[in-house]
């Protein structure tokens, strides 16, 4: 066979905040419902509920001293120790987020000038002009969307090494008296690809992307305060339709995993682990239900590692925090070893689903 250039991974990073948020934190919130109704039921009931459905115990928030571009550029220190490249061979940096740089002075006040990328390039020293760094507004499949683009640069022939961050804030986008306040968490992790020649497929095996838009483009939006005086808060905060989202996860996620599968010819009994978006612990449960329901088979044990019970949903840093976790060690029993079929998949901003097949 042939040698070719595949895109594997040779360092990982991540910044996890300090501030740990718990379950108990919200019992003394004031929450209401989307007409400004206030909630009828005790805030324990709900908190308590809302730990059955999604598995969450609690979240990590950044300090107030801390943004995006912050914990991005540590992330990348961190995959970029680990990997032991040096920094100004770097091809591109693609940061993943979706709300940019956040203030945390009490207003919602998104700053996207200039770039989360061209920051994270500049607080790293990168002096080389031809490292291109770029923004990747995705929703919570960006940091997943911007490995797929990475992988076309290098197998391209146009890149050798790409740095990809998923980095977010979540703690200042969110009403603070939406319960969905609580599913949110802050943090970010970086990756490192590069260009390896091979005569057998390593690294990125195959992906799949879908975005659908013409019904579910709105599932995510920026909205007024669920408070009775809303009106009168000049913020627009992060707002979902979260029953019809976490049912299009359920009907297309495991229909994207199979079709990532096929177009590498790999059957799911050959995947070592799946790791997946944490944004919901048992919609996460019954997205791999289905899946392996797909080619009739029982879920392995172990299949699936989950943190989302002690760091929420970070969005985008969600995957990529969890695979350094596992490279370093620190999530035992949770392995990955050479050889092993690594499968990447995500959902978010109401319409968009990714998945990626890795061979380590």
């Amino acid at each position: 066979m042939s040698k070719a250039f595949y895109s594997i991974i040779t360092g990982t990073g991540k910044y996890i905040p300090t501030r740990r948020i718990t379950n108990q934190d919200f019992v003394s919130k004031e929450f209401f419902d989307a007409n400004g109704n206030a909630m009828t039921k005790p805030n324990q009931y709900t908190v308590d509920k809302l730990e059955e459905i999604t598995t969450i115990k609690e979240r990590r928030y950044v300090t107030d001293d801390l943004m995006t571009s912050d914990i991005a550029h540590m992330a990348a220190e961190d995959a970029l120790t680990s990997s032991g490249i040096d920094r100004e061979t770097l091809d591109y940096v693609i940061v993943a987020h979706n709300f940019g740089d956040i203030k945390s002075n009490g207003l919602v006040q998104l700053n996207m000038l200039p770039t989360l990328a061209a920051k994270v390039k500049h607080k790293l020293g990168i002096k080389n002009p031809e490292t291109v760094a770029y923004d990747l507004p995705f929703g919570c499949p960006g940091w997943l969307q911007g490995i797929i683009q990475a992988d076309y640069f290098i197998k391209s022939g146009d890149a050798k090494k790409i740095l990809v961050i998923g980095a977010e804030v979540l703690s200042r986008v969110y009403d603070p008296y939406d319960r969905d306040s609580m599913l949110y968490s802050d943090g970010a992790g970086a990756t490192i690809l590069e260009a390896k020649e091979s005569e057998t497929p390593i690294g990125i095996l195959a992906h799949k992307t879908r975005s659908d838009t013409e019904t579910h483009a709105y599932m995510l939006y920026m909205g007024e305060s669920c408070h009775p005086n809303g009106k009168e808060d000049t913020n627009l905060y992060m707002k979902m339709y979260g029953r019809k989202l976490y049912q299009y996860a359920l009907e297309t996620v495991p229909g994207a995993i199979k079709a990532c599968l096929d177009k590498n010819g790999m059957h799911l009994n050959k995947v070592d682990k799946i790791l997946i978006h944490q944004a919901n612990g048992k919609m996460d449960d019954a997205i791999i239900d289905r899946l392996y329901k797909l080619y009739d088979m029982e879920v392995p044990e172990n299949i699936m590692p989950m943190t989302i019970s002690w760091l929420g949903n970070s969005s985008v840093a969600t995957v990529p925090t969890l695979l350094d976790l596992i490279l370093k060690g620190e999530f035992e029993p949770n392995e990955i070893k050479k050889g092993d079929n690594i499968v990447f998949a995500s959902v978010g901003a109401g319409m968009n689903i990714n998945a990626a097949l890795y061979k380590a």
